[in-house]
């Protein structure tokens, strides 16, 4: 049986922690920068969790 393939956009958008924890990055943050806060930028730096609802499709993605 041939190896299953890792789709590579989806590899470099999502990071899986040691917990197994689908991790994502903030929206809205490349541009249109001068108008959002500074709190609201820095929010944008953390790693979100990814939603229930799209967790099994990023795993089929990554192959895990």
């Amino acid at each position: 049986m041939p190896k299953q393939k890792t789709n590579k956009a989806a590899k470099k958008r999502f990071k899986v922690t040691g917990g197994g924890k689908l991790l994502r990055r903030h929206a809205m943050q490349s541009h249109n920068l001068e108008k959002k806060s500074a709190k609201r930028k820095r929010a944008f730096r953390s790693d979100q969790p990814v939603a229930g609802q799209d967790e099994r499709e990023v795993r089929r993605l990554l192959g895990r």
